[in-house]
């Protein structure tokens, strides 16, 4: 199985790469070497590789910073995969999973959302992403596979783990927004999703896939503190303190509530979740100096 990889350079790229099964001919791309925006550079990766799937793992992810780029949000999150789409469409064997994300959501349900459920983005992020979603799902039709995923930390790359780990050392204490809820997914546990999905492609059209367990950020930080400083990351203990949303205003409304419903992708893939502690301890011991 040929496979071209987008996004090669950012957190899932690196874990899929990581993980690249014995059978997968593998072509990892960075956005340097691949503008996905560029449709002249999309047709000929794609002519050249004739690759069985496409897996976009490219972003733009700045949530905030988007509210104030719109256009390089759009470029990258909606354009991009349409383009890509339009490339595959021209190779009847290949297929495109595109990776999507929480934000799509407006985060009032109460209960984890499922694939099916209506969409409702308060974000430019979650909007564009969306929009990729349904560019890519009306281009491909059944050949177009959506893999949302949420919280997303690794080793590398910025996000909120290395953020925290940062400011605990320099600073001994964070405040952290309690009152919104999600769950901690490492990168690896979503290319694991991926590698099955490819492997054996379910017949739903959209997939839901995190760690396993639901918290707020204020308990994430908690547990990254607990687990920096039993794995010697911190030097001390670090102090965590809950605050509102409404005490810490950002540019992009996030969704309060941002749980995804599993169970469809889990026995479609036949894959258990890993409880998100679990993945953050692992991910915390690859970070321990050699």
């Amino acid at each position: 199985m040929r496979v071209l990889l987008t996004g090669a350079h950012g957190q899932v790229g690196r874990a899929l790469t990581a993980q690249r099964p014995a059978h997968v001919e593998l072509y990892p791309l960075a956005h340097q070497q691949l503008d996905i925006g560029d449709p002249a550079a999309v047709r000929a990766a794609l002519q050249r590789l004739s690759p069985d799937w496409i897996i976009n793992a490219g972003a733009y992810t700045a949530v905030d910073r988007a509210e104030a780029e719109p256009a390089l949000a759009a470029a990258a999150n909606a354009i991009g995969p349409a383009q890509l789409a339009r490339a595959a469409e021209a190779l009847p064997a290949c297929r495109l999973l595109q990776i999507s994300t929480d934000y799509v959501f407006d985060g009032r349900s109460r209960v984890p959302y499922r694939p099916q459920d209506p969409t409702g983005p308060t974000s430019v992020y979650g909007r564009t992403k969306l929009q990729g979603e349904q560019a890519v799902g009306e281009i491909l039709g059944e050949r177009a596979l959506i893999l949302r995923t949420a919280w997303v930390y690794a080793a590398q790359g910025h996000n909120f783990l290395l953020t925290m780990l940062r400011l605990m050392r320099e600073r001994g204490e964070v405040r952290v927004v309690a009152d919104q809820h999600g769950s901690p997914t490492a990168a690896d546990s979503v290319a694991r999703a991926i590698w099955a999905a490819l492997a054996r492609p379910p017949q739903a059209r959209i997939l839901h896939w995190t760690d396993a367990g639901v918290c707020s950020w204020f308990e994430f930080a908690e547990r990254i503190a607990v687990e920096a400083l039993a794995a010697g990351l911190l030097e001390r203990a670090a102090r965590v303190t809950p605050i509102t949303t409404a005490d810490y205003p950002t540019a992009a409304q996030r969704p309060a509530y941002s749980v995804l419903d599993l169970s469809g992708t889990a026995a479609a893939l036949e894959l258990t979740p890993s409880p998100w502690a679990q993945s953050l301890r692992a991910t915390l011991q690859a970070l321990r100096p050699a």
